[in-house]
């Protein structure tokens, strides 16, 4: 598509939101919606990704349905989370990152970016991962040349940026929505049991120390750190509007975006669980706690079909979180230390570790969750700061937190990170 029609498409998109902002318009409630989803679709992409298929097989596999109320739980967690990322973009016009850069001293914001950048590896390294054993779980390729396709598939969904916002949107929404499609199949073709399932999606329960563990270790696959500074960013200059009035309509569509977003991000995850619960407990399989192990054992349970559909939304998730991952660690560098690279030279930098790991031939499930294990190092610097700048009036404006959601979001803060406290010292001292 010629850039001058992606740019009109860009220029559309922001013309409608602002129809809708100022209510000059007889669309429907549906059509007026649509121009502001997009940002929420992009960030919803790290609560898909390949850290998410690992927990879930193993909770599923393990526990049956037993810990459905850990997704709802953590999913609703996220949807605030997110909610107050986009939030801060909306009012102050500037990311978490550039905000931790402006606020805190210099020592720390650069502690913080270091961290970030360790976390932002960690991520590439459960995405490329992912993608990679798609690759060879679809196709018979070796891990290290899906991790290359991989990464020219990345550069090639990264390069719709020079052409707007709107395409790259719809990329990923579309990858999304091929995720969600293939769990909407494998539900259909497992068929579980639906009464079993409401019971546990409202009732907190554990079955033991391994059932805690795994619990932990799905909240730290859910509510990833770059994916809250990458939210901010997408806010800044998406539609920009002065009057407090439409600021405030603004930001009750974009709750709607990340409602809807983190909804399907949940349907997704609950899937993954009910799946591995539906055919491989219930089957007496519960030993099952590899992608590689259900891939292979899907097919005499269920036939081929539902072995292909999982190796399909595995390869979607791996590349589309990859890009996401990408442009998250752009946003992290600009922010932090006000330096810009060009994407290609980031995705090679950030990549290294990745194809080091899939070179050495380490297996693939353990090292997406000591994946997930980093990524929890790097949560209360992005939740902590978060919370603190939402509350502040003089940030904030009219978009200030009120003290019910200050409340929330901290005691949300403070139950990820003691979850992933005792998920790092449960990985490194088992006994």
């Amino acid at each position: 598509m010629p850039k001058n029609s992606t740019g009109s498409l860009d220029s559309r998109t922001v013309q409608s939101a602002l129809e809708a902002l100022s209510r000059e318009t007889k669309k429907s409630r549906l059509a007026r919606v649509f121009p502001f989803l997009g940002p929420a679709f992009i960030a919803s992409v790290a609560y898909v990704d390949p850290g998410n298929f690992a927990t879930n097989i193993q909770g599923g596999a393990q526990f049956g349905y037993l810990l459905l109320w850990v997704i709802v739980s953590s999913n609703l967690i996220a949807m605030l989370i997110q909610t107050l990322s986009a939030k801060l973009g909306l009012a102050t016009g500037q990311n978490l990152a550039e905000h931790c850069r402006n606020q805190f001293p210099k020592p720390v914001s650069i502690t913080m970016w270091i961290i970030m950048e360790a976390v932002a590896m960690a991520t590439d390294l459960a995405e490329f991962m992912g993608a990679a054993l798609g690759f060879q779980l679809l196709f018979g390729i070796p891990l290290l040349a899906g991790a290359l396709l991989t990464a020219l598939t990345t550069f090639g969904i990264l390069g719709m940026e020079r052409f707007g916002f709107r395409p790259l949107e719809a990329v990923i929404s579309a990858m999304v929505a091929v995720i969600a499609l293939c769990y909407v199949a494998e539900i259909f073709i497992a068929a579980p049991d639906w009464g079993d399932i409401a019971g546990h999606v409202i009732r907190p329960a554990f079955a033991g120390r391994e059932s805690v563990l795994l619990a932990t270790g799905i909240i730290g696959a859910t509510v990833m750190p770059h994916a809250i500074f990458l939210h901010s960013s997408l806010m800044q200059g998406r539609i920009v509007v002065k009057d407090s009035k439409s600021l405030r309509t603004l930001y009750r569509y974009e709750i709607m975006d990340v409602v809807i977003a983190m909804g399907i991000a949940s349907f997704v995850n609950m899937s993954m669980l009910i799946m591995a619960a539906s055919t491989f407990y219930a089957t007496g399989k519960t030993s099952v706690a590899t992608i590689e192990e259900a891939y292979r054992t899907l097919e005499p349970l269920l036939g081929p079909a539902a072995k292909f559909i999982f190796g399909v939304s595995l390869l979607f998730s791996g590349l589309s979180s990859s890009s996401v991952g990408t442009s998250a660690g752009q946003v992290i560098m600009q922010g932090f230390i006000q330096r810009h690279i060009k994407p290609w030279i980031r995705r090679l930098v950030t990549m290294a570790p990745s194809l080091f790991v899939i070179a050495m031939g380490y297996d693939p499930t353990r090292t997406l969750v000591i994946s997930q294990v980093v990524l929890s190092f790097g949560l209360p610097f992005a939740i902590i700061p978060l919370v603190l700048f939402t509350r502040r009036r003089d940030l904030m404006g009219d978009l200030v937190n009120k003290p019910a959601t200050t409340a929330c979001a901290g005691a949300a803060a403070t139950l990820i990170v003691a979850l992933n406290v005792y998920l790092i010292y449960a990985t490194f001292f088992p006994g």
